[in-house]
């Protein structure tokens, strides 16, 4: 069988380095091109890859055309997902987008419909799916253990998104205060702040924990500081049939989780009517209490194999095999995630509950 071509398209966000490693390292596929407008932000990526210069396009549609991908990945910022997705789909090609799905719900539809038309599959990526102890989690949510949830509560972010580079490179404040006057993350025109940024995380997984279930309604708060025009911190309260649920995004932990857990710990807390789950990220272990153990008990996560690991391995396996992708990455999963995030920008934006968004 011959190995899948992938091409990055889109280096605005960090994330593409990540996604390029995984598929440099899967042994069925090839990199075979690489596209930005901006030649110096692919440099680290043909460096690390080993991707010749014949390969190395700042023209998307030269690069499709020379190339004839299978699979492309997107990284561009929030606001130009669906601009992106528009362009590419028509190459007849599969996509990956890294997170979170859209600016808005309109746009994800927009996305949806274009790849539609070619018979292709679309798959937004969160990294958090990918973390041991929120796999775990899922696993012992469908084996019964805790019951039918609940209540999940979501609390993540990191210092801030212009901390680090790809593969969690570390910068300088000195050099993140640099880089923040020209960052899009931090523009809201483009889709910027901790809400568009995290909550999407939240609501999407946290929409695979209830089993698929949507809220009634939702409320949300977002901070306003001195002189940004995007958020930094924002709460969001969901309220389903079966109760509450509270997501909270942060730009401006006093730790980055992956080396030290801020407290509060970023990750989730899920609680289900015969137990609870605490699952933070990057940890080796999770905590459950249980009619049978209400003193909780610590368990080791789950030692997660191919096709398992990341969002690479397992696209790839799906379009081999036919089976469905890891349910995060669901398009369904996702899309209502985007509602519950664009109901999120309304209650914050009009400072009220809104039911909703459909």
């Amino acid at each position: 069988m011959s190995k899948l071509k992938v091409v990055g398209i889109n280096f605005d966000h960090m994330h593409m380095g990540d996604l390029l490693r995984q598929a440099y390292e899967h042994p069925d596929v090839e990199i075979v091109g690489i596209c930005d407008e901006q030649p110096e932000r692919m440099i680290a990526a043909a460096r690390n890859f080993a991707i010749p210069k014949d390969r190395i396009f700042t023209d998307y549609r030269q690069c499709l055309e020379v190339t004839q991908p299978d699979l492309v990945i997107l990284c561009p910022a929030t606001a130009t997902h669906g601009l992106w997705v528009e362009r590419v789909a028509p190459y007849g090609v599969h996509i990956l987008v890294e997170k979170p799905f859209a600016a808005s719900l309109a746009e994800a539809d927009r996305m949806i419909a274009a790849v539609a038309a070619t018979g292709k599959q679309m798959v937004i990526n969160w990294p958090l799916a990918w973390y041991p102890p929120h796999v775990t989690s899922k696993r012992l949510i469908d084996e019964g253990v805790i019951g039918e949830v609940i209540e999940v509560h979501y609390y993540d972010g990191n210092r801030g998104p212009l901390y680090h580079l790809a593969d969690k490179a570390e910068v300088t404040p000195e050099e993140a205060a640099q880089r923040r006057r020209d960052s899009w993350f931090y523009r809201r025109d483009m889709g910027g702040g901790s809400l568009l940024d995290y909550l999407g995380y939240g609501a999407t997984l946290g929409t695979w924990f209830h089993g698929g279930a949507k809220p009634i309604e939702v409320m949300t708060m977002v901070d306003e500081p001195p002189g940004l025009e995007v958020d930094e911190h924002s709460i969001t309260v969901a309220r389903y049939a079966r109760g509450l649920s509270k997501f909270e995004t942060r730009w401006g932990t006093f730790t980055d989780p992956w080396t030290h857990q801020p407290q509060p710990k970023c990750g989730f807390v899920i609680v289900g009517t015969e137990g609870t789950i605490s699952s933070y990220d990057y940890e080796s272990t999770i905590r459950v209490q249980t009619r049978a153990h209400p003193e909780g008990q610590t368990l080791p996560v789950d030692d997660l194999k191919p096709p398992f690991q990341n969002p690479i391995q397992n696209f790839v396996h799906s379009l081999r095999t036919g089976e469905p992708v890891h349910g995060p990455l669901s398009i369904p999963i996702c899309r209502i995630g985007q509602q519950i995030v664009d109901t999120a920008l309304l209650s914050a934006r009009e400072r009220r509950v809104a039911p909703l968004i459909e």
